[in-house]
């Protein structure tokens, strides 16, 4: 089987977009179409950003020390819980309805009573981020093991293979695609978490960099630590998708890649 090239117009489409819209963005900067203390020019973000990369720099450390602490917490509750879930059915039908619920609740009502009870430090933020990250990879891991081949389990059954031998074996191996797709979107919501709850309280992180600078009406270095977060998300996803290949080399081969 070989592999499918993206077209050169595939790859430039998005960058041509980019570009466009940031020369727009200039342009209505430029001509006074939005005052420059409202909307900064991007040159003006790029020149807010270079100015600031220490301290940008020094708050994002934080910002990624709970980010990552939160998302590999909910990891390790996420696959708990939904092998749990998976084995028993009553633990499934108590804990099920909870799991909505907590995407019911927004997060930015939360933050402040985790700050209320657990204090300014890094507990209540790691918490945030924790059920933040938690509902995407649990249910992912769920559809995954519910998506196990039937066939496959029986046979595995009549072999005289035990509950564990059964999840270990063609279980969890079906779940990985789930899995990944849930780990792609909450380790981009980890750091958004991270800087919501550093907006509620906090001594460092971009959170608390950003309302500083918001205090101080400077929206150049609010859009620069804006950007910063895109980026550093765009990287967790990046890094989670090479994660992806190596853990599931069959998908490689399967879609012809070497």
């Amino acid at each position: 089987m070989t592999r499918r090239h993206p077209s050169i117009t595939s790859k430039l489409a998005p960058a041509v977009l980019i570009a466009v819209l940031l020369a727009v963005w200039q342009l209505c900067s430029d001509l006074g179409v939005v005052p420059k203390f409202m909307l900064p020019s991007p040159t003006d973000v790029v020149t807010a950003f270079v100015e600031d990369f220490p301290a940008l720099m020094t708050h994002a450390r934080v910002s990624l020390s709970e980010a990552f602490l939160g998302l590999g917490t909910a990891v390790i509750l996420s696959f708990v819980v939904a092998f749990l879930m998976d084995q028993f059915r009553v633990v499934r039908e108590a804990v099920y309805p909870l799991l909505i619920l907590t995407q019911t609740v927004p997060t930015v009502a939360i933050a402040p009573l985790l700050v209320l009870w657990l204090g300014y430090g890094i507990l209540p933020k790691v918490v945030l981020i924790v059920i933040t990250c938690f509902f995407p990879m649990t249910i992912g891991l769920l559809s995954g093991f519910a998506s196990a081949d039937p066939d496959f389990i029986h046979m595995m059954r009549a072999m005289g293979a035990s509950n564990w031998q059964i999840f270990r074996y063609v279980k969890l191996p079906s779940s990985a695609e789930q899995f990944f797709s849930g780990l792609r979107i909450s380790a981009s919501y980890s750091v958004v978490g991270a800087v919501i709850s550093e907006w509620l309280g906090g001594f460092e992180g971009l959170g608390v960099y950003m309302m500083r600078v918001k205090k101080s009406y400077a929206f150049d270095k609010m859009f620069a630590v804006i950007f910063l977060i895109s980026v550093i998300s765009l990287i967790l996803i990046k890094a989670v998708d090479l994660l992806k290949k190596k853990s599931m080399p069959w998908n490689l081969i399967h879609s012809g890649e070497h």
